[in-house]
């Protein structure tokens, strides 16, 4: 039932019309909807403060060490399995 409100939004106008149905746009008409409601969605966008943009700054870079020394150890680990199992690659001859 939701999906239905969603549909209906999108494909209303800019200046809140319900939709009446399936209509047939024009090429242009159709490019001119699409930017009508880009530009009413980027008026909804809220700039982040100073402050909250520099702790979400801080929160991403923290996000992506911990991943870094989660993948460093995984590689390091499959690294040193493979040499395990296969061997130094010295081979005998």
């Amino acid at each position: 039932m939701s999906e239905a409100k969603v549909t209906e939004t999108a494909a209303s106008s800019s200046k809140g019309h319900p939709s009446s149905g399936p209509k047939k746009r024009g090429f242009f008409a159709g490019i001119a909807l699409f930017l009508r409601q880009v530009i009413d969605e980027l008026k909804k966008v809220v700039t982040p403060t100073r402050k909250e943009l520099l702790r979400y700054t801080l929160v991403v870079l923290a996000f992506v060490m911990v991943m870094m020394l989660i993948v460093t150890a995984l590689d390091f680990a499959f690294g040193r399995g493979a040499l395990w199992i296969f061997g130094s690659g010295g081979g005998e001859s």
